[in-house]
């Protein structure tokens, strides 16, 4: 087991969602330190103070994880802090709205910032204090839609597949180190992050209402279930966590139709996807 009492955890994205969820999950488990980081001040305080009730030394950091210096500084802060760290787990993310003509060069910049720079930003500036650890891991959260893009995501999927391919590299280099990597795939989880998406500088809010829509339908996952995935999978050292019953179909599915994966799915969703194709 790479998970126990004398852990220190790092984990971004923790003011809501599956970020919340799974560092009340870390301190129910007893680890030692838990260094909790979002740009949302306010929803990360109630973060600290829900997992911060037990034995384990719980910190909060305000930080974007896009900007590179503020990022080092969060590293230097929590080592400070905490003495070391032996896992770190990249959750921050954002999601986009929009076709390719629809979204703005601008728009998918701010989105690859966070969601994959934000990524190698935390493993590049840690990795070298994990390798000094007996036993360390670094978990990636990719998507479902690092496997699949359908319409209207396309900057969301190019940063997702970003994220997994980074991971699974990183892993291979890694393999026969005391640094396990894995890499996470939810499927539909019922988060605010569809619903707090920005929607591309040339897309409509009906646009974005009906892409939305669409997610939302679709999230049958709690973000309490997928944290109990995730940690599961920390505990085995899991390469590859799937989350819910639909990301092991999709994931099924774009194996067994590389190229026609979407005519499948959009049999799955009653039609609904070539809808979206027919907006974009």
């Amino acid at each position: 087991m790479s998970l126990s009492k004398e852990s220190v955890v790092v984990l971004t994205g923790a003011a809501s969602g599956i970020g919340r969820s799974l560092a009340v999950l870390l301190a129910r488990e007893g680890v030692a330190g838990l260094a909790l980081a979002d740009v949302n001040a306010e929803g990360l305080e109630e973060t600290r103070r829900l997992a911060g009730d037990g034995a384990t030394r719980v910190t909060a950091h305000v930080v974007n994880v896009a900007d590179l210096e503020e990022m080092r500084r969060f590293v230097s802060d929590v080592l400070a802090a905490h003495g070391r760290v032996t896992h770190l787990v990249n959750n921050a993310g954002v999601s986009l709205f929009g076709s390719v003509e629809e979204v703005s060069i601008e728009d998918v910049r701010w989105l690859m910032d966070i969601n994959f720079w934000g990524t190698v930003y935390g493993v590049k500036l840690l990795l070298p204090t994990l390798r000094e650890q007996p036993e360390a891991h670094i978990v990636n959260v990719s998507s479902v839609f690092g496997f699949v893009a359908p319409p209207g995501n396309a900057a969301y999927c190019a940063s997702k597949f970003a994220v997994r391919g980074f991971t699974e590299a990183l892993r291979h280099e890694l393999e026969g180190t005391s640094v396990a990597v894995s890499c996470v795939h939810p499927g539909g989880v019922a988060t605010n992050i569809a619903r707090g998406g920005r929607v591309g500088a040339g897309a409509t809010e009906a646009t974005k209402e009906e892409l939305v829509n669409f997610h939302t339908m679709a999230s049958r996952t709690t973000a309490e279930a997928t944290a109990r995935t995730i940690l599961r999978g920390i505990k085995r050292r899991s390469k590859r966590i799937l989350v819910g019953a639909d990301a092991r179909i999709i994931e099924a599915v774009q194996r067994a139709a590389p190229v026609g994966y979407m005519t499948i799915m959009d049999r799955l969703s009653g039609g609904r996807i070539s809808k979206l194709q027919k907006k974009s």
